[in-house]
């Protein structure tokens, strides 16, 4: 009679502990949300951001420093190239944002007139005068490294592209790209630590982009300098806060940038178990982030952040590519991206001016 009561007992809790499974795995179910696509149509509307400010000098932030009374010139006599959209970081990635439209879509409208202008705006004459801007005493880390990022994104994007427009232009902007890639490889070994703040001058995401360029053109000595480097500033990290972002106008997630640049320069094996130490959470099938949300897009800092939900979206589609146990990281991107995308066109000027490039780069990180 006891061994029967045993055998009871026994079949009682494993059918609770069956039950409590169940009950477990159906509570930590997140519901697959919308996966945003980018198609003709949303090309067609994301490509008026650039168009409408690519040549629009005013209002414009310089971000210079006058060496004298000779220095007070128009944006556009200082940047021939690069003096629309609010600041020479937003008109670099506007740029970056039509060749990356034009590359995908040959039918997006107004193609004719786009080539056009890219081909006015990045012409030999006009990166000359860059040059100098970038060359001259007082200037020399202007847009460190923000802006050097997208310059060399802007690069690999020609230089991907089959197309005689693009060699064109790849040609003209070639003097200012390798002065970038020489900035990146006289300043890196001068770092002595990390930027790991949520805005321009993150060091992660300015190593990410550079890296990109350099791999997509076999530059050897800037990859492996970016890989020294990464490793040095980030090998021995963990447990990244994720929980006290984002901070109040971050566009960047300093964790997830960190992250994505450790993806690109670790074996895959070594960023497994990295990234179990950075961010253990990061693979628990319920982990969720909110997104960030926007309280009022007319202001020029807190509309920055829309541009955190496209940033965390590509980093956490960078993070969960070819790693299965990390798929789930994609609905949360996808709603990161759908928070967003819909007011960004028609939107104020603080945002319309650059959240259009994000949006796209986000978007290009969807597994098509």
């Amino acid at each position: 009679m006891k061994y029967y009561y045993l055998l009871f007992f026994s079949l009682f809790l494993f059918s609770c502990t069956e039950t409590n499974k169940g009950e477990t795995e159906s509570a930590i179910k997140v519901e697959t949300v919308k996966i945003p696509v980018l198609n003709l149509e949303e090309a067609n509307r994301l490509v008026q951001l650039p168009l409408h400010c690519m040549n629009t000098e005013y209002p414009n932030k310089l971000q210079q420093t006058l060496g004298g009374d000779e220095d007070l010139k128009s944006p556009k006599e200082l940047h021939p190239a690069f003096y629309g959209c609010f600041d020479w970081h937003s008109a670099v990635h506007g740029h970056w944002s039509l060749v990356s439209l034009l590359k995908q879509f040959p039918d997006i409208d107004g193609r004719a007139e786009i080539e056009q202008k890219l081909l006015q705006n990045i012409s030999k004459e006009n990166i000359q005068q860059e040059l100098m801007y970038f060359e001259g005493k007082h200037n020399k880390s202007f847009e460190r490294t923000y802006g050097w990022a997208w310059l060399l994104k802007l690069a690999e994007e020609l230089h991907t592209w089959d197309n005689d427009v693009a060699r064109e232009l790849e040609t003209n902007l070639q003097p200012m790209t390798d002065l970038i890639v020489n900035k990146y490889l006289e300043f890196l070994p001068k770092l002595n630590y990390p930027i790991r703040v949520g805005e321009h001058p993150n060091t992660a995401f300015g190593l990410s982009f550079a890296y990109d360029y350099a791999s997509a053109l076999d530059n050897e000595q800037l990859a492996d300098l970016i890989e020294e480097r990464a490793k040095d500033f980030y090998n021995d990290d963990q447990n990244c806060p994720i929980e006290w972002e984002p901070s109040g106008f971050d566009f960047l997630s300093p964790c997830l940038e960190e992250a994505a640049l450790m993806k690109r320069v670790l074996e895959i094996e070594e960023f497994k178990v990295w990234i179990n130490d950075f961010l253990p959470e990061l693979i628990q099938k319920d982990f969720d982030i909110a997104v960030g949300e926007v309280s009022d897009r007319t202001d020029g800092k807190l509309v920055h952040l829309d541009g955190v939900n496209f940033s965390r979206a590509w980093s956490l589609n960078y993070i969960a590519k070819d790693l299965p146990e990390y798929v789930h990281l994609k609905n949360i991107a996808n709603q990161h991206i759908n928070y967003s995308l819909p007011s960004i066109v028609g939107d104020s000027y603080e945002g319309g001016h650059w959240l259009g490039s994000f949006a796209i780069y986000a978007l290009n990180s969807i597994d098509k």
